[in-house]
């Protein structure tokens, strides 16, 4: 199913909000995004306590809250120091708000009526992966192969949907384990959305500022910039090296002791697209007549395409910093 889409009118409040506030400048989203009260969400959150707060990030809190009507979910406050948080902010409601995938992570609206500017997800009974299957050997535990084979799946099936059956197409640029949530069955949903692009549908690539998780990148978009769909691939692959072996891309290996990365080097030529990889998974594809090569990594870090220093440092939803790279 294709989907088309634009942004055609600004984010309006149940409370009485001038067009002409800071806030609202040039804040436009999809007309289908519902508009919550900061209080509305304070009450839900039991006031935004620490005991309801489920994860912290470079964009800021995460908390537990329940809706009047019963729904339970995900309130994400952008820090008020973020100035990176409001371009996240504003990418994450323009890419998700009006799209709808069984691997998506859901949106059900946001706020900007209170001293942050929020958004509210449905909740994930199962955290993140970078906090289940890689959190730990006692985690790990959980998932055999065919619940991890399922999980790859959902991924790419997630991933596959936004690079080619909506227009326009996005591109996500920010696939790690802990932007992968999981419901209550462990049904994967690809979240984070604040780092995407839309992505012209006869382009072959966009030029942009490198943006994403150090470890996940891959090689040509670090050094060159040339964003394409193959940038998610990329890191889709270190995502699955990481669910197949239980091991976290980077930060299991000392290299004092002589140890390296996860992820070695790739060429991009070779990576398919996300349905081909679908097929792959599904035994659709005879892989063996498949020229597979060892995977990619940036050997100098000086080599990234970057004109600045981020303000903040990135971090996962445990509370982990990651290094994660910003556009002006």
């Amino acid at each position: 199913m294709r989907f088309s889409f634009s942004c055609s009118k600004c984010f309006s409040s149940s409370s009485d909000m001038s067009t002409d506030s800071p806030s609202m400048q040039g804040l436009q989203i999809l007309q289908n995004v519902h508009a919550f009260s900061f209080d509305e969400l304070k009450v839900a959150a039991n006031g935004f306590r620490s005991s309801n707060k489920i994860g912290e990030g470079g964009f800021g809190s995460v908390y537990k809250g329940v809706l009047q009507d019963g729904r339970v979910v995900a309130i994400k406050m952008l820090s008020a120091e973020s100035k990176q948080g409001h371009r996240e902010f504003m990418s994450e409601i323009a890419s998700v708000s009006n799209i709808h995938h069984e691997n998506l992570v859901n949106l059900h609206g946001g706020c900007i009526d209170g001293p942050c500017k929020i958004l509210v997800y449905s909740h994930m009974e199962n955290g993140s992966l970078a906090q289940t299957l890689l959190g730990g050997e006692e985690n790990r535990a959980r998932f055999g192969w065919e619940t991890r084979r399922g999980i790859s799946l959902g991924i790419a099936q997630g991933l596959a949907f936004i690079h080619e059956e909506i227009k326009p197409r996005i591109v996500h640029r920010d696939i790690k384990a802990s932007n992968i949530l999981l419901d209550k069955n462990l049904c994967p949903k690809v979240s984070d959305f604040g780092l995407s692009k839309f992505f012209p549908e006869n382009f072959t690539h966009v030029s942009t500022r490198v943006a994403g998780t150090l470890g996940y990148l891959a090689p040509e978009y670090a050094i060159s910039g040339r964003l394409t769909r193959k940038t998610d691939v990329y890191s889709f692959g270190v995502l699955l090296l990481e669910i197949v072996s239980g091991r976290k891309a980077t930060d299991d290996f000392d290299p004092v002791l002589g140890e390296h990365n996860l992820v070695e080097k790739e060429k991009c030529g070779l990576r398919p697209n996300m349905s081909k990889a679908i097929k792959m998974m599904r035994g659709e594809i005879d892989i063996h007549n498949t020229k597979i090569t060892q995977p990619g990594f940036i050997i100098d870090i000086m080599d990234v395409k970057i004109a600045r220093k981020p303000q903040s440092s990135g971090r996962s939803i445990t509370g982990r910093r990651s290094p994660r790279l910003y556009p002006l």
